[in-house]
């Protein structure tokens, strides 16, 4: 195990180093990443205060009718209401409406708005890029489609307003989180309409233009300060029909746009959940993000890739080591550092895939446990395998199902049954015969007493040449284990007759057994040092056992008067009388089991 280990962890390390490394370099997963990303990087901060929204939401459309069908006077009139008060007039007017082609209207109403647009000085408009649908190698080499043409605001009013387009980006999953701030085509470079109304806040209030980080395809992640909604939004019909003071416009900027969603000028973003955000809501969060400086970049997945592949291989080392609950507390911690960290560099302007190294960290948490669990339970079954070799197997399954597996070291008392049994004229037979065939009578015969044993439920406890002890009740509690006792004792002697005329027949040579069975207290435990140790019984009681054993003829088992008493009526027996057993001052009371009731 130790030599499988010194191979298996290292490699076990660098697949989890090459997983995280190639994960987070190509980001395999990227629907998991942005959905984990959005939740940690995308919580909301608060919104300026001076960016409103003026919608044109359902009771404008009620109002004055579908929007394909206004005059753009409508918009003039807006304008002139927001600047009715010379000294409360907006900042910024800016329009998230379309405004493609001259309109024919009896009003003229191009004109009408090109003019107070003209008047006010602050108004900035829309215009829409139309991409390619094949997608080109750029200067950096990446794929993307090409600007093919811009879609323009009829001439009166792109003649007076600033210009930006209003498209924004969607990822893969539909999800507007990046910009792409200016768009070259042509030799000629497209700002978008946040930063154009940025350009202008700045101009106004005279400060220099922060520019904002790109990656290598131009774009910069948004960091959106409010959800859905959360923009302070105001009905155009409302303004129009003078129940909001133009007063609350003051030095602000105003978003004009869609607000309905029949308009069809809604998306999915990242801090949305299930509800979508109107365009003109996106142009808003970003112009913040303008302002407060707070776009992201991805950082460089290489270097990331190798910082994170090196602390999950690191991680891996410690958790096949580690406990299970030290394990958990360096995966949480790590997965919280991570975090945190990858959080507040987020807010530094650099973004980096947050799911790979935790992903990994936890399936080798997980797997660790696994490896773990089967080690331990590969262990368990080595001890049972051992214990099935001196214990019945109807306790080993017990055990096994009870899980408990550990013997008390050292000794203690503990009533118990001893049986000795030892094979009767065996030195005379193994000086007849060749050494092979003694070998292979005597484990005929030790074969014999050992399923006895174990078939009633025994401990074997050793053998000692040809001879066998058993105990009954140790390790483990039994029932009955002075009567299961002389019950293997029985066995051992009818099966012993049986292989006696089988073995007669094979080599001429028959040999038989004699049994001694007692009960009573006993050390059992480990005995031996340090280095060797035997779990055994001792005391007079396996003393007196074996000198029942040996005195016991051919074919004949002798038990205690203890065990008699304990069996009184459930087993027949012949009295032997008092015996002088080695070590004994007195006589000793012998039994000869003729019969047992089971």
């Amino acid at each position: 195990m130790m030599m499988k280990n010194k191979v298996l962890i290292p490699l076990e390390t660098l697949v989890c180093g090459l997983l995280v490394f190639v994960l987070t370099v190509f980001n395999l997963l990227s629907p998991l990443d942005y959905m984990v990303r959005d939740r940690l990087y995308q919580i909301p901060r608060g919104i300026n205060s001076h960016i409103k929204i003026i919608g044109i939401d359902e009771k404008t459309l009620d109002e004055y009718g579908p929007i394909q069908t206004w005059s753009r006077n409508r918009y003039a009139q807006l304008i002139e209401t927001l600047n009715s008060d010379e000294n409360a007039k907006p900042m910024i007017i800016a329009f998230d409406v379309h405004f493609s082609g001259n309109v024919e209207k009896e009003d003229d109403g191009d004109a009408v708005f090109a003019k107070a647009a003209e008047e006010s000085g602050n108004v900035v408009v829309v215009e829409q890029l139309i991409y390619g649908q094949r997608l080109i190698s750029n200067e950096s080499g990446v794929m993307v489609a090409p600007v093919e043409g811009v879609d323009e605001p009829y001439d009166e009013i792109a003649a007076v307003a600033k210009v930006g387009f209003s498209n924004v980006s969607q990822d893969s999953d539909g999800t507007v989180r990046r910009i792409i701030p200016v768009e070259h085509a042509d030799g000629v470079d497209y700002k978008m309409f946040s930063k154009v109304i940025y350009d202008e806040y700045c101009r106004i209030n005279n400060i220099s233009p922060t520019e904002i980080p790109t990656d290598k395809n131009g774009r910069s992640l948004i960091n959106y300060s409010g959800k859905p909604g959360d923009y302070e939004y105001l009905s155009m019909a409302d303004v129009l029909s003078g129940k909001i003071d133009p007063k609350a416009f003051t030095d602000s900027i105003v978003f004009i746009g869609a607000y309905a969603p029949g308009m069809q000028d809604n998306f999915r973003v990242p801090n949305g959940g299930r509800s979508q955000m109107y365009g003109v809501e996106i142009h808003a969060n970003i112009l913040q993000s303008y302002i407060e400086n707070r776009f992201a970049i991805n950082g460089n997945p290489i270097l990331f890739g190798l910082i994170t592949a090196v602390i999950a291989m690191l991680l891996h080392v410690a958790f096949r080591k580690l406990k299970v609950w030290q394990s958990l507390i360096l995966l949480i911690a790590s997965i919280g550092l991570e975090v945190w960290l990858c959080v507040m560099l987020n807010d530094k302007g650099t973004t980096f895939s947050i799911i790979y190294l935790p992903l990994i960290a936890l399936v080798s948490y997980v797997y660790a446990i696994a490896i773990n669990y089967i080690t331990e339970k590969a262990r368990k079954q080595k001890v049972l395998n051992a214990f099935r070799k001196y214990v019945a197997p109807q306790i080993v399954e017990e055990i096994s199902k009870k899980g408990e597996f550990e013997i008390e070291l050292g000794g203690r008392n503990r009533d118990i049954a001893v049986l000795f049994v030892d094979i009767r004229g065996f030195t005379t037979m193994s000086e007849a015969l060749e050494p092979e065939t003694v070998v292979e009578i005597l484990n005929e015969y030790l074969s014999l007493t050992t399923k006895a044993i174990f078939d009633n439920s025994g401990t074997l406890d050793k053998f000692v040449g040809d001879a066998t002890m058993a105990v009954f009740n140790s390790p483990f509690d039994l029932e009955d284990y002075v009567f299961k006792a002389v019950c293997a004792a029985m066995d051992i002697v009818k099966g012993g007759e049986e292989l006696e005329k089988v073995l007669f027949e094979k080599y001429g040579r028959s040999v038989g057994f004699g049994v001694g069975v007692n009960c009573g207290p006993a050390v059992v435990g480990n005995v031996g040092c340090d280095f060797r140790m035997d779990y055994t019984a001792i005391g007079d009681t396996v003393n007196t056992s074996a000198r029942l054993e040996a005195n016991a003829k051919k074919g004949q088992v002798l038990i205690s008067d203890e065990v008699y008493r304990r069996l009184e009526g459930r087993i027949e027996v012949k009295e032997v009388g008092e015996l002088a057993l080695k070590g004994k001052s007195k006589g000793f009371m012998v039994y000869e089991v003729v019969s047992v009731d089971r």
